[in-house]
């Protein structure tokens, strides 16, 4: 983690905005390993010319912009994101607003106002597919042939394949919507995690024997819905556990829910803000005839989060802190 991870926006004072980084171009969502290929190479470049590493993206996603009615399944919102950027070891990161303004500035005009003009970037690294500007015109091929005009160095970095398949944003959350935990972890070089606050449900689960931690996923999460072997962050403790996320189809079949079920833990978390990374899965959520069905599956499903979770005992996103 950087020791002072600095967040640039558009309102932060030209004044407080160093000159001469380097930066990571990107939307970042997730922050996986082709993402931090870039981010590599940016360091590389800053520590070579001694100058900070940033990453450049921008808020809210571009495809929220442009597609604003449809679901969006991402896989890290702003903070999640920059959290996952501050335990990269980056200087800190630029974050721009994703408007009707921005939308419509030109490659060239992005280059010499944002780029040169604000920030005063000495050197860029971007993925090979990275586009911007107006009609996304702008292309690594054109900061290549600027760049060396502009006395600014540009990397390239090509895709990074995982058993000949190229990692990218879109290939985990397919993953994640099949339940490919193993796989998600692999092309993000970590476990996917979420964050949210313990809220109270019905507790039902007191009465199983299972008490749990409830928390409200984002509605566009298109992570599938069963059964998970989890590890959570609270604070800078881990606890361990299992959870089930769906809509609950032997009671209500009501909207999807977190629910966590923490082993060896005997506290009230209600109001506080939890990580939880998904190590492992374990089933698809089902409907069960009985109550007494359901608990023999709720102990068949902790064992075997037990287990998982064993196998991967370091298994937990490097987040950073962000002021």
């Amino acid at each position: 983690m950087a020791p002072n991870f600095t967040v640039i926006r558009d309102s932060t004072p030209a004044s407080e905005i160093p000159k001469g980084v380097v930066v990571a171009m990107g939307n970042f969502d997730g922050v996986h390993l082709g993402h931090r290929a870039v981010i590599g190479a940016a360091m590389d470049m800053g520590r070579l010319h001694g100058h900070p590493a940033f990453a450049l993206t921008f808020e809210p996603h571009p495809r929220r912009f442009f597609s604003p009615h449809t679901p969006q399944f991402r896989l890290t919102d702003e903070t999640a994101k920059l959290r996952l950027l501050a335990g990269t070891g980056l200087a800190g990161a630029v974050v721009m607003t994703f408007d009707k303004v921005r939308a419509g500035t030109s490659a060239q005009d992005f280059i010499h106002h944002d780029l040169i003009g604000r920030l005063g970037v000495s050197g860029i690294a971007v993925g090979y597919d990275f586009h911007f500007g107006k009609g996304r015109v702008g292309s690594p091929s054109l900061l290549v042939r600027e760049g060396p005009r502009l006395g600014i160095e540009v990397d390239v970095q090509a895709h990074v394949d995982i058993e000949e398949r190229p990692v990218s944003s879109s290939a985990i959350r397919m993953a994640l919507a099949e339940g490919q935990i193993a796989e998600a972890t692999t092309m993000l070089g970590g476990p996917w995690f979420v964050t949210g606050e313990v809220i109270h449900g019905e507790k039902r689960g007191r009465d199983l024997g299972y008490p749990t931690a409830n928390i409200r996923l984002d509605p566009d999460c298109g992570l599938r819905h069963g059964v998970y072997a989890v590890r959570i962050g609270r604070g800078e403790g881990r606890l361990e556990g299992v959870a089930s996320f769906g809509r609950r189809p032997t009671f209500d079949n009501g909207a999807p829910l977190l629910e966590i079920f923490l082993f060896d833990f005997n506290g009230n978390l209600y109001g506080e803000v939890l990580d939880c990374a998904f190590i492992g899965f374990i089933r698809e959520e089902l409907k069960f005839d009985s109550i007494q069905a359901l608990v023999r599956q709720m102990d068949e499903d902790s064992a075997k989060a037990r287990a998982q979770l064993a196998a991967a005992p370091n298994a937990f996103p490097r987040l950073g802190r962000i002021d």
